[in-house]
Parts: structure tokens; C-alpha cells; sequence
């Protein structure tokens, strides 16, 4: 408390108990003709009830919202909950990319005599052939703790399918469908801002090579992922969330040529706007349709493609979708589609699952 603010709130006391002085003249007389014996005998409520009877009765807590109404954007509320999600994609022409979606093609292993410079033998992705068309589903399983109001620990195993449709002429013999677990990741959100309209989160993750690079189920290299989360309620049926973040691998695979600096793999920069709007809300039910932009910037990295360099492509996806939340349970579905000619996928639908606890 300041000192401005203790000698308002001592004025204000004394402000109120100069009148009540006041009143206690005319009381006497009506006192006068009472049993004194009597009055002696009432109990006196003591100093300490009178303060605890007057004591101001705390604040109730903020509201807490429920949670994300969007599909691809990140929560930036620390809650506990459990996720299902699927995904089916297809239009992924360049999949080793900065070996963001997978690790390097293993084409690059029979080089040796066609294009010696670009020769890796530990190159460490599927090949024989160059797929520069793949279809993909993949299955996560999520779950997130809340170990304090502001934090949250998560983690997610992901199931991965992959069927290629064509290859670059040349590269090798084509590689067949192969499907397995995909690279486990784990992290912790932190909630920097956290109030009944906005909530803002600081979340890193971490990546594991768990997933065969051999079949494409994985990069064959740890990485990791700090990124701001933002949620706004603009007005009582609007929301807004946003993400910015960059996704951060460690080490990777030979560059092309290998006898250059770097690694094939490369940071990769995101973001994502998406806002969402109620519309039907019955207490229990809710119905939200949601748009979202969703963007990536590759700074740097090496792709199997025309041109080697990956640095400077922009992938931009538009997602349309709804949510649908019933008490603590939530089920979302949405299409995208890529706005630009590069992309991680050039069409993709999404199924989700959450519940919250």
C-alpha cells in the first residue's frame, strides 16, 4: 500500500466515525434508564472479530477460458489435456527441405560417379529415388500437464504413413510406402501474461530422432522449438490467437555440395494468425468456424530439388475449420490448402480430439 494511498483510507475512517461521535449524545439518554449491571454482563465483541467482520473479502478469480478454438495455431493457455489428432496431406514435392519433414534423400548415397561433389554416402533419408511427390497421413498422440497456474509440461509421439506418387528421373530406384513411429517430442509452456482477455505463453520444445530416417519417418537429427503463443478475446464471441516461432535443428546432414559449410538441414522461421467466432453458444455447447494463415520462412538449409539452395523459400497455407466444444471435450476438423507454389503439402485435412481436466 502507498503512503497516498494509507492516508486516504485514513481519512476515509475518520470521515465515517466523526458522524457516528456524534450520535452517541442523543443515545445516552435513552441509555440512561437501562440496568448498568446489565449492560456490564452483555458481551463485548472483541477488536479482533470487529477487524475480521470488516475484513474485505478477496477478489474472485479471473475467469478462465476454455480452451484453443483454432486447428493448426498452438495454445497459449498451460492447461491439462489430451489430444488425438490426424492428419492427411498430399503435394509434398520437395519432403526433404531443410530436412524439416524428413532427413536428407538417400539418392545422394549413388552419386558417386554421376555427380561426385553431391556424394554422401551417409546421406541418411529413403532412396534409391527422389520422391518430388508424396502423400502423407500422420496420427499424434498429446498430452499436456499444467504443474502450476502459469506452466505446463507436454509431450507428443506421433504415428507417420507415407505413400510416394512420383520421383525425380534418374535418382534411383523409387522407394515403397513405409509407415512407423515418427520423432518424439517434449517441452514446457510458460504464461508470461495470463488474464481473462489475454494470454500470452512462451513454449519450447524438443525433438528426438526417434523416427526411422531410413523409411522418411524422421530427420535423423535432434532439433528444437522456442515460440510466443498469444490468445485475445476481442469480444465475448471473438477470439484471435497467434504464434511466431523458429524451429532450430542441431546438427543435420552433409550440405550439398559436402565439401561446403552447413548442413542440409536448416532453421526454419513460422507463424500463424487465426481468428475464431461463436457461433452458437448454449453454456454447455459451444460452436466456433475459424480461419487461419499459417506461414514458415526457411533461413537456411539445402532441399532435393532444381535448385539446391532452400534458403529464402515462403510456404503459406490458408485453414478453414470449426470446433465444436462440449463441456471439457472438443472436436475440431478443417481443410488447407497451400496459397503458394512451395509447399510442405499443397492440400490437407485435419481431424482433432481434445479433452481438458
Amino acid at each position: 500500500m502507498t503512503r497516498f494511498t494509507f492516508i486516504s483510507f485514513c481519512a476515509i475512517v475518520l470521515g465515517l466515525a466523526a458522524p457516528a461521535a456524534a450520535q452517541l449524545a442523543p443515545r445516552e439518554s435513552v441509555l440512561a434508564g437501562v440496568d448498568q449491571a446489565s449492560l456490564a454482563a452483555a458481551p463485548v465483541p472483541s477488536l479482533l472479530a470487529q477487524s475480521r467482520s470488516q475484513a474485505p473479502r478477496p477478489a474472485p478469480p479471473v475467469r478462465r477460458r476454455r480452451g484453443t478454438f483454432v486447428g493448426y495455431i498452438d495454445d497459449a493457455l498451460p492447461q491439462s489435456n489430451l489430444r488425438v489428432r490426424f492428419d492427411a496431406a498430399s503435394g509434398n514435392t520437395v519432403p526433404d527441405r531443410a530436412e524439416f519433414f524428413y532427413a536428407k534423400c538417400g539418392c545422394y548415397r549413388g552419386l558417386a560417379v554421376i555427380n561426385p561433389p553431391a556424394f554422401d554416402p551417409s546421406a541418411p533419408g529413403p532412396g534409391g529415388g527422389a520422391a518430388n511427390d508424396l502423400k502423407f497421413q500422420q496420427l499424434y498422440l498429446e498430452g499436456e500437464y499444467q504443474v502450476a497456474p502459469q506452466l505446463s509440461v507436454l509431450g507428443q509421439v506421433p504415428l507417420r504413413w507415407l505413400q510416394p506418387q512420383s520421383f525425380i528421373a534418374g535418382t534411383g530406384t523409387p522407394f515403397s510406402n513405409q509407415s512407423g513411429l515418427g520423432d518424439v517430442r517434449v517441452g514446457a509452456k510458460l504464461a508470461f501474461v495470463d488474464t481473462a482477455v489475454t494470454t500470452a505463453s512462451v513454449k519450447v520444445q524438443v525433438y528426438f530422432p526417434s523416427g526411422d530416417a531410413s523409411k522418411g519417418l524422421g530427420t535423423d537429427h535432434a532439433s528444437w522449438e522456442p515460440a510466443v503463443l498469444v490468445w485475445n478475446e476481442l469480444t465475448p464471441k471473438v477470439n484471435l490467437e497467434s504464434q511466431l516461432g523458429v524451429w532450430l535443428p542441431v546438427g543435420g546432414s552433409a550440405p550439398v555440395p559436402t565439401a561446403a559449410d552447413g548442413h542440409f538441414a536448416g532453421r526454419v522461421l513460422y507463424y500463424g494468425i487465426g481468428p475464431s467466432f461463436t457461433l452458437y453458444d448454449a453454456g454447455r455447447t459451444r460452436i466456433a468456424p475459424v480461419v487461419e494463415l499459417v506461414g514458415w520462412h526457411v533461413i537456411s538449409g539445402n532441399q532435393t530439388a532444381a535448385v539446391a539452395d532452400a534458403s529464402g523459400v515462403n510456404i503459406v497455407n490458408l485453414k478453414i475449420g470449426a470446433r465444436i466444444a462440449v463441456d471439457r471435450g472438443s472436436f475440431y476438423a478443417g481443410y488447407g490448402h497451400a496459397l503458394t507454389d512451395a509447399a510442405w503439402y499443397t492440400d490437407i485435412v485435419r481431424f482433432e480430439y481434445r479433452y481438458s481436466f
